[in-house]
């Protein structure tokens, strides 16, 4: 079974930095999509941003220019740089993969899920 591994959440002040690994295990995620999505308590998961594997990259509005979604395909992880972060940010955030590449908004879309890693961000 493939496995994707979260890592890298915690608490933050507001306006400060986190990064977020997701390693994956298995199989190779090099040529999926990849992607982040977050749940906020009593909140639908929402999507975060998408890498495919072209290498081309798509934010949702509210982290466009303080979020940035990379992957090393040596190490078989992806992630994602979180700069100036608001309390809002708050969430448990998720890797998931698109062995497609199709890499919709939508999570119906992909088909592996990590566990999540908490980050939460105080004023």
């Amino acid at each position: 079974q493939v496995q994707l591994v979260e890592s890298g959440g915690g608490l933050v002040q507001a306006g400060g930095s986190l990064r977020l690994s997701c390693a994956a295990s298995g199989r190779t995620f090099s040529s999926y999509a990849m992607a982040w999505f977050r749940q906020a308590p009593g909140k639908a998961r929402e999507f975060v941003a998408v890498i495919w594997r072209s290498g081309a990259t798509y934010y949702t509005d509210s982290v466009k220019g303080r979020f940035t979604i990379s992957r090393d395909l040596a190490k078989n992880t992806v992630y994602l740089q979180m700069n100036s972060l608001k309390p809002e940010d708050t969430a448990v955030y998720y890797c998931a993969a698109d062995p497609s590449n199709t890499g919709r908004v939508s999570g119906g879309a992909y088909d592996y899920w990590g566990q999540g890693t908490q980050v939460t961000v105080s004023s």
